[in-house]
């Protein structure tokens, strides 16, 4: 699922494939931009702000997001692609290079000066060189939703999606019904921050330490399996800010009381 880091990664393997670079084919398959042509332009760099990603190109930004099913692939001139075609929605090559992406959420191209506009409103990134955690703590401590929502919003901190979010408060032993208000914020984002960091170098996403299948989440997808610490079921709802946003929610009820019963809940 793409998170935070792996937007990150792929902004990595961009950057290193295209920055510097001439462009020599530009085409975006979406109505609103499929006549854009940046060929001749030079690619300044790609960088990754939360989950969407940015090509800073000429005096242009590329805006994508990765949504659900997207990817970004770095190809040799000429190689052929690992996913169908029509399933392109970006295309950016330079000599001897070929990047492809694929079922992007979001592609649009800004004028640089604007990219604001389209990404100002994200939180804090802990993977960014302007990582601010007393402002995340902040964002957060403000937020009166429940844990997992507020967590989840990425005005608040960018780059946290939904396995992140359910790991993060079953570590810090967080019930997702819990008021973000009640919570420790200044813990769970320096825990969340140490996460991902050294998660953004693994191939594999692992939040137990052990990287095998089936072994590297605690609650995420293991709905009525025996906890990992208390052996209590795990179980599964939905969540969001509305119905039409609801998110999976995977939580151990012991270890993540959802009432103060004498154990920290933050």
């Amino acid at each position: 699922m793409p998170e935070g880091d792996t937007v990150h990664r792929a902004a990595r393997r961009l950057h290193a494939a295209l920055a510097g670079r001439v462009v020599t084919r530009f085409d975006l398959r979406v109505p609103q931009a499929a006549t854009a042509d940046l060929r001749g332009e030079t690619v300044h760099e790609v960088v990754a702000r939360g989950k969407h990603l940015l090509h800073r190109i000429g005096e242009h930004t590329l805006h994508t997001h990765l949504r659900m099913e997207g990817e970004w692939h770095v190809y040799a001139q000429g190689a052929r692609w690992r996913r169908p075609a029509y399933q392109a929605r970006a295309i950016v090559s330079a000599p001897g290079v070929e990047t492809v992406g694929f079922e992007l959420g979001i592609v649009e191209l800004l004028l640089t000066r604007d990219e604001e506009a389209a990404v100002g409103y994200l939180g804090p990134d802990p993977l960014a060189p302007d990582w601010d955690p007393d402002e995340a703590a902040r964002r957060l401590a403000a937020d009166t939703r429940a844990a997992h929502v507020a967590l989840l919003d990425q005005r608040n901190v960018a780059g946290f999606g939904t396995e992140y979010v359910n790991e993060l408060l079953f570590l810090r032993g967080i019930a997702p019904t819990r008021p973000m208000s009640e919570v420790d914020t200044a813990a769970l984002v320096a825990l969340g921050a140490r996460t991902i960091r050294r998660n953004v170098d693994q191939r594999t996403r692992s939040f137990t330490g052990d990287a095998r299948p089936g072994r590297a989440m605690w609650v995420y997808g293991r709905d009525r399996q025996p906890c990992r610490r208390c052996g209590t079921p795990i179980r599964k709802t939905a969540m969001g800010p509305d119905p039409t946003r609801e998110r999976r929610v995977y939580w151990c009820p012991r270890c993540q009381p959802e009432a103060d019963d004498g154990r920290s809940a933050a």
